[in-house]
Order: C-alpha cells, then structure tokens, then sequence
C-alpha cells in the first residue's frame, strides 16, 4: 500500500473514531436527519446559519467509518462558509467521490481529498455523501427525512 493512501486510511480512521463537531447544537436553525438503508447509517446535521454563513455545524449519529468520517470533515470544512461556497464544494466533493482521483479538485478540497478513494467502491459513495445530502436538505429546509435509496 502507498504512503498516502495509508495516511488517508489513518485520517478517515482517526476521524470515524473521534469525530469532530459531534454533538447536538442547541443553538441551530437548520436540522435534518439523513438514513442509508444500505449500510445503516443514521444522521442528523445541524447547522447555526448567521449573516448568510455557517457559523457552527454539528452532527449526531452512528454509521460506518466512511460516513462518520465523512460528516466530521465536512464539518471542518464547511464552517464559515457562504450557502455559495458550500454548494461549490459539495459539487467539486460530490464529484471526487463518485469519479475518483483528480488532482486538481484533490488540491482544491484539501483535506476532503482523503475521502477520494470511495470512487473505487460506488456502494460506499452513499456513505461518504450521507451527511453532504443532509446538510444541502437542512440549509433548504426540507421537510422530509434524507435518503439515499
């Protein structure tokens, strides 16, 4: 196994088992939950949306690591974000998942990037895109339940 894709490994492990943002936030004006009948996966976002922009993201649930992974990267990633700058990374991510390996959008996602590899695995493409699904639901205040069956 390469060196990067084992650090990759590592991230997604260190981030599935210690999850940032975790926890319910009191304070939100968006909330939605997500499900992946697939795999299980089980989520609610919450986000606090303050002048146009993320000013916290939190998440509740459980899932496979790639879920888990996944929610908790977005949520570092997305704070402080404008709605326009969140719709342009779940597009350049949502493409890096399900097309795989691309340098230029690597570069552009950063840390995101270590979530590539899912592209390799098109069943686990629900899971890493769950919490991305449900984020998109919360900002436009769906009123159902996120599913990616």
């Amino acid at each position: 196994m390469s060196a990067l894709r084992e650090l990759y490994q590592q991230v997604i492990v260190d981030h599935s088992k210690q999850p940032r943002n975790f926890g319910a936030l009191d304070a939100a004006n968006h909330s939605k939950e997500g499900f992946n009948p697939l795999c299980g996966d089980r989520l609610t976002v919450y986000i606090l949306e303050q002048a146009g922009s993320i000013a916290k993201i939190q998440f509740v649930g459980c899932g496979c690591a790639i879920s888990v992974a996944s929610a908790s990267l977005m949520t570092e990633v997305l704070t402080g974000k404008s709605q326009a700058e969140v719709n342009e990374i779940f597009n350049d991510f949502h493409q890096l998942v399900t097309l795989g390996h691309d340098a230029v959008l690597e570069e552009k996602l950063g840390k995101l990037a270590v979530l590539a590899g899912v592209a390799e695995f098109p069943a686990r493409v629900k899971c890493a895109t769950l919490a991305w699904h449900t984020l998109k639901a919360a900002l436009a205040d769906d009123a159902h339940t996120v599913s990616t069956e």
